[in-house]
């Protein structure tokens, strides 16, 4: 029995009342196929984890201008939406907010990514992604983009 059909066993599941937070997240890849991972500051929830860059969804912004916007602010490169591919989401409960996560893969871009808010970097295969601690939230959008690398 697989984990879905275990779950129509057990009672439905309560709805809660958390705030949704929508973030746009990015998959950089590189010419070699890595992907991007940059590892979360000291100081800031989920600390030390690994992350797709990306951010908050502001009032009034498409996912893919908040993420050409994060991208610009965090990494210090050049991208436009007409780069972004949609391949998954994540919707992921929190103790304090659901976050509701597209990520986009982008290939193309101009500048080369530095740390402006992150404590690290790296550039991983796919199939080494999970060899690095990431947020709850991003583990599904790891086999997801291993599947389609």
């Amino acid at each position: 029995m697989n984990k879905c059909e275990r779950a129509l066993n057990e009672p439905k599941p309560i709805q809660t009342d958390l705030p949704i937070v929508l973030v746009a997240a990015a998959a950089l890849v590189n010419e070699k196929n890595e992907v991007y991972i940059a590892q979360r500051p000291e100081g800031k929830s989920m600390a030390g984890l690994w992350e797709f860059p990306g951010g908050k969804v502001e009032q009034g912004e498409t996912p893919e201008f908040a993420l050409m916007r994060e991208l610009e602010e965090e990494l210090g490169i050049e991208t436009r939406p007409c780069c972004y591919h949609p391949i998954a989401f994540a919707s992921h409960s929190y103790d304090n907010f659901h976050l509701l996560m597209p990520l986009f893969v982008c290939r193309v871009w101009r500048g080369v990514p530095e740390l402006k808010e992150h404590q690290n970097h790296a550039w991983v295969k796919p199939q080494d992604m999970l060899d690095y601690p990431m947020p709850a939230a991003d583990i599904p959008l790891v086999t997801a983009l291993r599947d389609l690398l």
